[in-house]
């Protein structure tokens, strides 16, 4: 009995495992030595200047600059606003690198040009903006167009449905069981929270479902909610698009210009019918009833009549409702349209006139399967957004590398959940400030001497070479204090870098794991070869090895390859949902290599 009572106090506890401090990495104790005084124990304000200037590559960093810098670390590490002298110890200089404010590894501001037409740019784009979980059955609001919208959103779609007495607005996902949110409330939600994270135009597609009246309804809504915020088109035919710039502060509405109660000449007795093809995803999510609307492919579907209602004509005029069209179809800057015919023939450019398609992900693979170089050449002046598939009920997504690679704009993601293709966006739209454009690289909008584009099927010799060497992490301490790592043995990570971009760029590599310590040290270096370094991104994971099951998650983010700052940049690391950890951050080196040609 005695030996049953002491096996029955028997417990085992998990070992809680310290956080050991780790000094700097080699390379840094190498460059500081380098460029402190004869190889002193002191950085100047000018050895620093030097240093920004040769390894980090900021030419432009002046001695105020430094200075600043200096000033920044010492109030912070020495917690004094008056000091003998300025200069850096090595502990100084290593906590600068190390820092994600002082060092980051992109510019925090808006740098490219935003003075070209809205053709030249990614724009940051959400698909069904309203909903809060799945395509079938969560609840419509504006909470996540706030959300969406902070960071840094710039298309909101919103679906328009009229209410069961036809004499108001509702936005809701049609034919599912998606709860309704009234329209002017998702207006107002975007009027207060439009330009919290940037100050370029917030973009709204309508998907509408209305009558002429409740048409009328919305353009008075509208124009009430955002008064002189409100952007109008010149003329009904837009012939460019305007440039970010121009844009400035500004709401911009697209959808398909109204051509309600067209005369259907088809008929004997001439009867007005209510034409209800829509930019929609009704393809996939079942049609409406026939006196409603028609099926995509059929010819009758397809508006042939769309170049009449397109400009300021008397047969637009006569064909237009007196009711209400007029005010709807003014507040219409970027014109929608379904052009007839097969994919080819939508994909034509015409050369006096611009305007917005959409393809679902299934069609726009077929498009650039058979017709690539012709989607590059749609998007150099026109505006393509593609949207997931209708039977991603879990409101996952598809690779938004698909669209980017061939000049697409508007490359909609469900905002709603998290996973790799989310992470990719972030990235991409991390970019220029985070100011949710992104000015697409030359080689999507050049055409060559004999018309040729970009072709994004031809084998590409290798351009550019990105090397990576992953130093150290730290901050699990405090972000997963209450999270589930494995506490049980001491922590066991290994970070994961790797290319997302076009095919022959893709690839991940990872680090050794690193054992019994929360600030893991790998000093490691990895190479990739780019063939389209101007539109990769860097993909970065770090996860927790487990011995028993799937290996603990512990952080992740992806930057674009072109925009990275060369040299010791600290890198913050993110959630799964895209949120900043408060302390999570590795401590990474880039550097650029030409390649041989």
């Amino acid at each position: 009995m005695g030996y049953m009572g002491d096996y029955s106090m028997c417990i085992c506890f998990p070992k809680k495992f310290g956080v050991t401090e780790v000094g700097p990495p080699g390379d840094v104790k190498d460059v500081f030595m380098a460029y402190a005084a004869g190889g002193g124990s002191c950085m100047t304000v000018e050895q620093l200047r030097r240093f920004l200037v040769e390894v980090q590559g900021d030419a432009e960093a002046s001695m105020e600059d430094a200075e600043r810098l200096v000033e920044q670390v010492l109030k912070r590490r020495h917690n004094s606003v008056k000091f003998t002298q300025l200069g850096l110890s090595l502990e100084d200089f290593h906590f600068y690198l190390f820092s994600v404010d002082l060092n980051p590894p992109l510019l925090n501001q808006v740098h490219q040009d935003m003075t070209a037409p809205l053709s030249h740019y990614f724009i940051y784009t959400g698909h069904n903006s309203y909903l809060t979980g799945n395509q079938i059955s969560s609840d419509c609001s504006d909470v996540p167009i706030i959300k969406a919208l902070k960071r840094g959103l710039r298309v909101v779609e919103l679906d328009l449905w009229p209410n069961s007495t036809k004499d108001d607005v509702l936005v809701l996902h049609g034919w599912t069981l998606t709860t309704p949110v009234e329209l002017i409330k998702c207006l107002r939600s975007i009027k207060e929270h439009a330009f919290s994270a940037s100050s370029y135009p917030v973009i709204i597609t309508f998907e509408d479902h209305l009558t002429p009246d409740l048409q009328a309804k919305v353009a008075q809504m509208v124009m009430q909610t955002f008064g002189n915020m409100l952007f109008f088109p010149e003329s009904d035919c837009v012939k460019e698009f305007p440039s970010p710039e121009e844009l400035k502060h500004r709401i911009v509405i697209s959808t398909k210009p109204p051509k309600e109660y067209l005369e259907d000449k088809s008929l004997s007795n001439r009867r007005i019918t209510y034409q209800k093809d829509r930019d929609s995803d009704e393809d996939t999510w079942g049609r409406m009833s026939p006196d409603l609307t028609c099926d995509d492919d059929k010819s009758d579907c397809d508006t042939s009549e769309q170049s009449q209602c397109d400009g300021d004509n008397e047969a637009c005029d006569q064909l237009l409702r007196p009711s209400g069209a007029p005010a709807y179809k003014s507040l219409i800057s970027i014109p929608a349209g379904k052009p007839k015919g097969k994919l080819k023939e939508k994909l034509k450019v015409v050369n006096d006139k611009v305007m917005r398609l959409s393809l679902g992900e299934a069609k726009f693979e077929k498009a650039i399967a058979y017709h690539g170089t012709e989607v590059v050449r749609f998007t150099q002046r026109n505006i393509l957004r593609v949207y997931p598939k209708g039977t991603r009920v879990n409101s996952s997504n598809y690779n938004p590398f698909i669209g980017w690679m061939h000049g697409a704009q508007m490359v909609a993601l469900n905002m709603q959940g998290y996973g790799k293709p989310l992470w990719l966006m972030h990235g991409m739209f991390r970019s220029n400030g985070g100011c949710g454009y992104v000015k697409k690289p030359d080689f999507l909008m050049n055409v060559g001497p004999n018309d040729q584009v970009f072709d994004a099927k031809a084998k590409l010799p290798v351009k550019k070479i990105l090397k990576v060497k992953v130093y150290m992490g730290d901050g699990w301490h405090l972000d997963f204090k209450q999270r589930h790592l494995n506490l049980w043995s001491p922590p066991e990570f290994y970070t994961r870098v790797g290319i997302a971009g076009v095919p022959a760029d893709k690839v991940m590599k990872k680090t050794k794991k690193r054992k019994g310590n929360w600030t893991p040290v790998w000093d490691e270096e990895f190479t990739f070869q780019l063939t389209v370094p101007e539109i990769a991104l860097l993909r970065v994971e770090v996860h927790e090895y487990s011995m028993s099951e799937k290996d603990y998650f512990a952080g992740q983010t992806c930057l674009q390859v072109s925009e990275l700052r060369p040299g010791f940049r600290t890198v913050p690391l993110f959630n799964r949902k895209g949120e900043q950890y408060s302390s999570l951050r590795l401590l990474l080196r880039f550097e650029f290599v030409e390649a041989d040609t």
